[in-house]
């Protein structure tokens, strides 16, 4: 499934905080969006969110901006839309 994701740096922690449709918002502790450092931890935090491994999540678009595009696998489209209900 693809879901859109807007990062928020210079945060005090490294968690997913709200959605706004289907686009999460999550806050990271690096200060550059464009870092491979950012989109690692982006990763990391919805793979551990989702309950999927981290080779799972893909990063199709938005290396280097605020806005990126990932692909989640290893769960179905279902379960997915259940765990992202789940966020506020």
């Amino acid at each position: 499934m693809i879901i859109k994701a807007r990062v928020l740096p210079n945060s005090k922690h490294n968690e997913i905080v709200s959605r706004v449709g289907c686009v999460l918002r999550v806050c990271v502790k690096t200060k550059d969006v464009d870092s491979e450092e950012t989109n690692s931890l982006v990763k990391k935090i919805i793979a551990e969110h989702f309950g999927v491994k981290l080779k799972d999540v893909y990063l199709r678009k938005g290396h280097r901006g605020k806005e990126k595009t990932i692909e989640i696998e290893g769960k179905s489209d279902e379960e997915i839309r259940e765990l992202l209900d789940c966020i506020p």
